[in-house]
């Protein structure tokens, strides 16, 4: 486990500002301590200071996982956002996607959300934007990439995709075989 190269936090916070903004300094200085990103075998991980100074207690071969893992970088060295990291995105997410109750399960079986389906979405997001999906309950079901401008939601056919699927809470059935 080491920290992050200068080259990988940039790309890590440029992914995560696409959801969050600049609310990425929330996530580092807290009001209940100091927290920090580190890499262990291509994942990056979020944990508090404390639980970083335990951890220094085990080998590398002997650690599996520590704290809350945020994503991975691939082979290509472009960072990948999981799922797991979608309690701390959700509070701090600058735009925002509610899907109506018929369109949850489609979404939680990794479809992208069509207009048909979208219940809300935050005023001016634009196209390309990483989005927070909720129910209509507010509870953060994933997220994704917007499809299409705020302004050109309200013009497209029932039909159209609205919001690109990226992760969801379905990942955990889905992929519990394969999750580490």
């Amino acid at each position: 486990m080491r920290p992050l190269t200068e080259d990988e936090t940039k790309i890590m916070f440029e992914k995560l500002s696409k959801y969050i903004g600049e609310n990425i300094k929330l996530l580092v200085d807290r009001p209940d301590g100091t927290y920090c990103f580190r890499l262990h075998q291509d994942r990056v991980y979020y944990m508090s200071d404390k639980i970083l100074k335990l951890a220094t207690n085990f080998s590398r071969d002997k650690l599996i996982s520590i704290g809350t893992c945020f994503g991975k970088f691939t082979k290509t060295q472009k960072f990948r956002l999981h799922i797991t990291a979608l309690d701390f995105l959700a509070p701090y997410a600058k735009f925002k996607v509610w899907v109506k109750p018929g369109a949850e399960q489609s979404f939680l079986y990794g479809n992208h959300v069509l207009k048909s389906g979208l219940g809300r979405i935050t005023e001016n997001t634009m196209q390309y934007q990483g989005v927070v999906v909720y129910s209509m309950a507010d509870v953060p079901l994933g997220f994704g990439v917007a499809a299409k401008s705020t302004q050109e939601c309200r013009r497209v056919d029932p039909m159209s995709i609205v919001v690109f699927h990226q992760a969801d809470v379905g990942e955990f059935i889905r992929n519990e075989d394969t999750l580490t």
